[in-house]
């Protein structure tokens, strides 16, 4: 079982513990694509065990105060979280989400403010535009007149993404099927509630060609939820790897991402009696731009066109499924490969980085810790298939699907495993034996650097004293309990939410 971590998520040293966030070249130039972390876990907010959700965060490292622009989304790029339920490591469902920003738009008739123009003694008929993305104070859960709007649309395509059926995503009261984004965190005096206004967003929607009924989404910022000590694990791993697991700060914990976030019925999601799914998320832009020297605007308007007119076919820029993969298992030179590939191609393309894995070289270097004999078979099985583990002498399909046909890297989940009640989830996962967290799917409060790190370090082999979970008898047991290698930086219960959509209200601008 402790196979899997090592192959789904190692870190280590100097290659880079920050989950996906600008993981490779290209993408690290695109920030409005880059995905940064990707969830997937049986729903626990009490009520709503029989739901999956699914988080697919995008544009890492975000400054609460980064206005005046804030975080829209790409108006010009597809985001697509895909679900393989049939063992074919290829997408049998699709959820495309495009967006739509406007600007202008703020709207004060007794300031005589249309269009977010306001008059200027001595200045222009009609006023002159401001700068800013908001005009006035907000009260309460409502926020001042808004001048940047943001809208989506979601389809669901069933078979090849490119070529299978098509329908809408549609909200469950009235049948619309544009969405509106919340604006960002700008600050408490244009939002004083902030989290009661971005509740307001959560939606109720029907899943086409799904019988179940009780979907949700929800598209916004949030608060960043991966947990790391970047700095003195950039510096040679310059801190006890040993010590409490809570002795050094999260880096990023001042950040916020942007979610795309979706709380669907099992049964709009596995095929047939198989419970396990595979599910990643990738961003395509289209593969010709062309840039506008005489831009009407920020986007296309009646006046003219944008900065920009990109044409041609989508072409994938951006793919995150486990955690940590391509940081830390794939060679730097085929990074950007990675991110323009697709799970059914991943033995083809990139086995031998599992199989020759340079991690435990880099480990040897630091710490003087033989790396283990190659070819590592074992590690390509577990990479690509998922986990059969035995239990009691018979073998469980734990994350494994039950006909694989073709191998593939993706996050994995059981959805027949109950998930763990708030108080009952142990951070560690499998580590900890709550067989409901990482490798199985992810949680927020998985702690993913940890659970990499002490895999690497010898709980793979059981031979270095290091924390694991056997599963061969009737009840899982920890073995070596507290023997967690680590980055100091552990999540904290309380950071996150309790419901849908799980991660917090995020950052504000200003207090």
């Amino acid at each position: 079982m402790a196979a899997v971590l090592a192959a789904t998520s190692l870190a280590m040293g100097s290659a880079a513990i920050a989950s996906s966030h600008r993981e490779a070249p290209f993408v690290a130039g695109l920030p409005k694509v880059d995905g940064t972390d990707f969830y997937m876990f049986r729903s626990y907010e009490p009520g709503r065990e029989g739901f999956v959700t699914i988080l697919a965060n995008y544009q890492p490292l975000q400054d609460a105060y980064g206005g005046p622009n804030y975080f829209t989304m790409d108006p010009d790029a597809l985001y697509e979280i895909h679900v393989d339920n049939s063992g074919d490591s290829a997408e049998d469902l699709t959820f495309q989400f495009r967006f739509t920003n406007a600007y202008g738009q703020a709207n004060i008739p007794s300031l005589n403010v249309t269009g977010g123009k306001v008059p200027v003694t001595g200045g222009p008929a009609g006023g002159v535009q401001v700068p800013l993305a908001n005009i006035g104070p907000g009260m309460g859960a409502a926020t001042g007149a808004l001048n940047v709007t943001e809208s989506y649309t979601v389809k669901l395509v069933r078979g090849n993404r490119r070529t299978g059926s098509v329908a809408a995503v549609t909200a469950a009261s009235g049948g619309a099927s544009s969405f509106t984004k919340p604006v960002d965190n700008i600050g408490s005096k244009s939002i004083p509630d902030y989290a009661g206004y971005a509740a307001g967003f959560v939606q109720n929607i029907n899943v086409p060609g799904c019988a179940a009924t009780g979907a949700r989404m929800f598209v916004g910022q949030r608060r960043e939820g991966f947990v790391v000590n970047l700095g003195q694990v950039f510096d040679q791993v310059n801190l006890n790897p040993l010590g409490a697991r809570n002795s050094a700060g999260n880096t990023i914990g001042n950040k916020n991402v942007t979610t795309l976030a979706l709380e669907l019925p099992i049964a709009c999601l596995t095929n047939g009696a198989d419970p396990v799914i595979g599910a990643w998320t990738t961003a395509s832009k289209r593969q010709a731009r062309l840039l506008n020297p005489n831009p009407a605007g920020p986007v296309a308007n009646g006046g003219g066109r944008g900065p920009s007119r990109d044409g041609g076919a989508w072409t994938q820029v951006s793919r995150l499924g486990s955690p940590l993969v391509n940081e830390v298992v794939i060679g730097i030179t085929d990074k950007d490969k990675f991110n323009t590939s697709e799970p059914k191609n991943d033995v083809a393309n990139f086995g031998a980085y599992v199989l020759y894995p340079t991690l435990p070289v880099l480990v040897n270097v630091l710490f003087n810790v033989p790396p283990p004999a190659t070819p590592r078979n074992d590690l390509l099985a577990a990479f690509v298939t998922g986990v059969t583990a035995t239990v009691n002498g018979a073998p469980f399909k734990y994350t494994a699907p039950t006909n694989l046909t073709v191998p593939g890297e993706m996050l994995r989940l059981n959805t027949a495993i109950a998930p763990a009640a708030i108080g009952n989830q142990n951070d560690l996962g499998f580590l900890g034996c709550d067989l409901a967290g990482f490798p199985n799917g992810r949680r927020p409060v998985d702690d993913v650097v940890d659970i990499a790190l002490t895999v690497a370090e010898g709980a793979l082999t059981g031979t270095n004293g290091l924390q694991t979970c056997n599963v061969s008898g009737a009840t899982p047991m920890v073995v070596n309990p507290g023997a967690v290698v680590n980055d100091g930086a552990r999540p904290n219960p309380a950071a996150y939410l309790t419901a849908f959509p799980y991660l917090n209200t995020p950052v504000p601008g200003s207090p």
